[in-house]
């Protein structure tokens, strides 16, 4: 795995010195996930190029530096550990609702030393009552619908902040579902970009939304009116 993770970071033109506590984190998951369900793909190179490398893919589309950044249904603590593991320089909070992920990641920014991480376990439309427009940076990887993840998400980025959503490829029609959404929350897409994920043939896919505007203090609504009728 080590060696998988050094190419993709030269790729990338990252630090090849951060693929071992990349590959910690990786052992650290593997561990867990025999007591408890973080990750279907066990394959120690599948978990190098399909999470890790893949999170350090965002490098190349977002500049992290001195930003206040949120990991919206970090889950297993995807992608913001690997962010935090390969620059140190930025804010993260990892945002979860359910409380054995969150205390898994604190145990893993413990165990690794990782700077500047808050683990909170909390709704993320309840969460942003007290967070609104307090963040640089929204990132998610999480698999809900684009205009769900909007709903999310835009209500805790600042204007002129950034949402940047990690989709699989061949999402054109879930992005325009999704435009009514990103008006209505204050957004706009700036950017839908397709990269390969190192030392992989595999392609995923960002769309980057720019805050253009507040969003309505009518958002976000509670999650059942979000998944039963999305904007």
């Amino acid at each position: 795995m080590i060696d998988l993770l050094r190419q993709g970071l030269a790729e990338l033109d990252l630090d090849g010195a951060r693929a071992e506590p990349l590959a910690a984190f990786a052992r650290l998951l593997l561990e867990k996930n025999a007591v408890m369900n973080l990750t279907a793909i066990t394959e120690p190179s599948a978990v190098a190029q399909l999470h890790l490398l893949d999170c350090a893919a965002l490098t190349r589309f977002i500049d992290l530096s001195g930003k206040r950044v949120v990991d919206v249904g970090t889950g297993a603590g995807f992608p913001g550990v690997p962010l935090r593991i390969l620059q140190d320089d930025f804010d993260l909070t990892l945002l979860d609702s359910l409380g054995k992920r969150v205390d898994f990641l604190r145990e893993v920014c413990a165990a690794l030393a990782l700077p500047r991480v808050t683990c909170v376990h909390a709704r993320a439309e309840e969460f942003a009552r007290d967070h609104r427009e307090s963040y640089d940076l929204a990132l998610s990887r999480a698999v809900a619908a684009l205009p769900m993840l909007c709903e999310l998400c835009l209500p805790l980025v600042r204007v002129g902040g950034q949402f940047l959503a990690m989709k699989s490829v061949d999402t054109e029609e879930e992005i325009a579902r999704a435009k009514n959404a990103i008006r209505t929350l204050g957004g706009r897409i700036c950017r839908v970009a397709d990269y390969a994920i190192p030392t992989s043939a595999v392609t995923h896919r960002v769309v980057v939304i720019e805050k253009v505007a507040p969003t309505p203090a009518a958002y976000p609504r509670a999650f059942a009116k979000i998944k039963k009728s999305p904007l």
